[in-house]
């Protein structure tokens, strides 16, 4: 296995697992913005009224998105299990 395969495959499980968790991520970003405004315009600082929502948020993330997320980690899991006998030589 030369050190170009080696860059690649590791750029390529950055690549998936960036585009797996971005979007949850990026959810539980922006509720957790909105809620922190809230907070500061309310001057509640309660700390659990930061998770639930979040928390909620994700979940309804994830039953949206785990189709898509499931078919990128699925093609990337075909395409290493394909690409292996070429790693192992």
């Amino acid at each position: 296995m030369s050190e170009e395969m080696v860059i690649s495959l590791g750029r390529d499980a950055l690549v998936v697992v960036l585009l797996v968790a971005g979007p949850l991520l990026g959810l539980s970003l922006l509720v957790g913005l909105a809620v922190s405004i809230l907070q500061a315009t309310t001057q509640i600082q309660e700390q659990t009224l930061a998770f639930v929502p979040k928390i909620l948020a994700v979940l309804v993330g994830l039953v949206v998105f785990a189709p898509w997320m499931l078919q990128v980690l699925t093609q990337f899991t075909e395409q290493l299990l394909t690409s292996l006998p070429a790693y192992l030589r």
